[in-house]
Parts: C-alpha cells; structure tokens; sequence
C-alpha cells in the first residue's frame, strides 16, 4: 500500500484535491458488521484516496483498528491509516503494535496523544510511555517506513489553557519530529480554518499539508455533544438553524449535507489539497457531499 506523503505528492502534480474518509471503531459485533459488509463498500465506491480508523479511548479497540485497516487494504485495495495513541501503552507495546503494523503491510500512521480511558477526567502518563503526541511522532519515525499523521486543532485544543498559538507551536514542533501531514478536528466556521492554515505557514513556515476535518451533521443533539467533548465553536447563525429544526433529524441531515458542501466548496477555492470526511460509520451524506463536489 502507498504512503500518504506519496499519494498527496501524485495528487498535488495531477492539481487535485485528496479524499480520505474516517471510520471510527464499532463497540458491537453488530455495528463491525455493519461497517464491513455495508458501509465500508458502499463508500469504497466513491474512490477516496485513503481512509482511517480511529483508536479507542485509552487504546482500547487496538486490535480492532489493525483489523479494520487490513480489512479495508485487502479487501477494498484502498490504503488505509490507522490512528495510533500514547495512552496506556509502554514505549515497548508501542514499538510491538508498529512491528504488527508494517507485518499487516500498514504504512500509514495518525499519531495521537489520545483521550483518557472511560471514568478518567485527565490524561495520565503511563509509566515508561510518552506523555505527548510529538514523542510518539518521533518514535515512529526513528522505526522508520511509515508516513505519520497528526492532528491539528483550528480553534485550539480544548486542554491547552495558554491559548491556540500555544496549541498552534506544539504543533510546528509536531511536525518537526516526523509528521508528513496534519489533519485537523472538526469546525464550522472556515474562517477558524483559514487564520489556522496563514498561522501554520506564515508565521512558523509549515509546509505540510493541512488536511480540513469536515464533519457533517447528522443530528442537533449529537453535534452540540461532540463540540462540548472537543472544545469546538457552533457558530451562532448554524446554532439557530439547528434550534430551528429542532428534533427532527432527517432535515437536519439534509441541511447538515448543505453546509458541509458549502465548507468544502469553499475550502477548495481557497486552495486546501483536500478533504478529510468524518463519516461517522453512516454512507448518506458523505457520499451526498462527495457527489455534489463533483469527487467521487
């Protein structure tokens, strides 16, 4: 399977924007086959570049994500990322996840510091680990033979008290360890995205490219969770809509299907090279948005 930094350098020569698509890990047998038998096809239909698999809290759904990204590399013959995290592993459980990794022919890294295991309020080093995300940027690219991800946070990291150009130099320093590329959380407001991107490259000189995190919304009361989990801003005009709809879900899909294309229509005139789509394990309105980009 391809690396990443390789499949955006083909995609940037070609003057095209990269698609990646994010599955997350199912907690039953029955959403895992949901996701292998339905899902997953249905999306390998639109022809992404890549996709991704999350890595539960506190690394708990390790081997679950090393299936599904094998399953998806051999199955659908699409590369495939998995999302790798500091918490709760030693450096030495780390280097044996890496080494099962590349024997499943995984090339593709998203390096984390991740979020703490269910009922623990706060990250907690685990003893002999890492304690932040560019240790294990640096310990895997010392492995050698992956390309490394990382995430970045437009509107700053919901932990990080000193601000989001505090937030903004750990990611330089990030990318400075080893990591080819950068994804970011989720936003609703591409103004957030743009003094993001002019920060990264005009004040600290990145050159990687910065992936936009687009999630669209499914439901009023499923997006105000997720943005209270991740610090994320509603902007007031999109909350309003979204009070305006109240419960009823299927018209706040069609109109999450709206302003997600509207974001992306927007990021790609202003130049992003390309698209990270949380899909949230459901098919409807990420291949809706990838249609109406004319991408698929």
């Amino acid at each position: 399977m391809e690396l990443i930094r390789d499949i955006y350098a083909t995609k940037r020569a070609a003057n095209r924007p990269l698609i990646s698509f994010e599955f997350f890990t199912p907690k039953t047998e029955e959403g895992e086959g949901t996701l292998l038998e339905k899902t997953i096809p249905a999306l390998a239909e639109l022809k992404p570049d890549y996709c991704s698999v999350t890595y539960g809290a506190g690394g708990s759904t390790r081997e679950k994500t090393l299936m599904l990204v094998d399953r998806i590399q051999k199955d659908h013959k699409l590369t495939a990322m998995a999302h790798l995290t500091c918490v709760g592993h030693t450096e030495a459980e780390l280097g044996q996840i890496l080494t099962q990794a590349k024997a499943l022919r995984i090339r593709n890294i998203l390096a984390l510091r991740g979020d703490p295991p269910e009922g623990m309020a706060e990250f907690q080093k685990t003893e002999g680990g890492f304690e932040y995300s560019y240790q294990l940027v640096e310990f895997i690219k010392r492995m050698g033979g992956f390309s490394i991800g990382t995430a970045g946070f437009p509107e700053g990291h919901i932990a990080c008290k000193e601000g989001k150009e505090t937030d903004w130099a750990r990611l330089k320093a990030k990318i400075d360890s080893g990591a080819d590329f950068v994804i970011t959380q989720l936003f609703f407001d591409n103004r957030d995205f743009f003094l993001f991107r002019d920060h990264m490259a005009g004040k600290l000189g990145v050159t990687v490219p910065i992936f936009p995190g687009i999630l669209p919304i499914l439901s009023a009361k499923q997006i105000k969770r997720f943005t209270a989990l991740c610090g994320a801003r509603i902007p007031a005009e999109l909350l309003a809509k979204l009070e305006a709809l109240g419960d009823d879900d299927e018209a706040v899909k069609a109109f999450g299907i709206d302003h997600a294309t509207l974001q992306c229509e927007e990021l790609l005139r202003e130049g992003v090279p390309g698209l990270h789509l949380y899909t949230l394990n459901k098919t409807h309105s990420t291949t809706q948005i990838v249609k109406r980009l004319g991408l698929a």
